[in-house]
């Protein structure tokens, strides 16, 4: 599980670590928001006092930031994903693929999957990254 990472990533990676502290494992960048992995226990480095450090960085980037705390758990890490929602995870072995599967309470499932699919994508690409889960299906 290689994380390639683009330029404009590795930019942005620094910038919030010099401005925060917290170590950053990652970083996607979308049209309207940065999402940033931290390692396990910065995330409240990561997010300042007030949440400071997120309203600085997000100022400079000029984006949304979102911030998930990395685990090497995939379970927890997909939970971590989907926070403040509690989910549920079970990741399942289909034909030697990963799988997981994601059990959110029905009045959140539409929020899990985002609006055309974009907070399930998120999901997807952060655990082929850092897990090596082929999929992820909301039930």
């Amino acid at each position: 599980m290689e994380v390639k990472l683009t330029t404009e990533s590795i930019r942005i990676m620094t910038l919030f670590e010099s401005l925060t502290g917290a170590n950053v494992k990652d970083c996607l960048i979308y049209d309207d928001k940065v999402v940033l992995v931290v390692r396990k226990g910065d995330m409240g480095l990561a997010i300042g006092k007030g949440g400071i450090n997120v309203e600085k960085a997000k100022e400079i980037i000029g984006k949304k930031i979102e911030i998930v705390e990395h685990s090497e758990d995939p379970e927890e890490f997909i939970k971590n994903i989907f926070k403040p929602i509690n989910v549920r995870v079970k990741i399942i072995n289909k034909g030697g693929k990963k799988v997981a599967h994601v059990y959110a309470p029905l009045q959140y499932k539409g929020f899990v999957i985002g609006k055309g699919g974009k907070n399930i994508n998120k999901a997807k690409e952060l655990v082929r990254r850092h897990h090596d889960i082929e999929d992820v299906i909301v039930k």
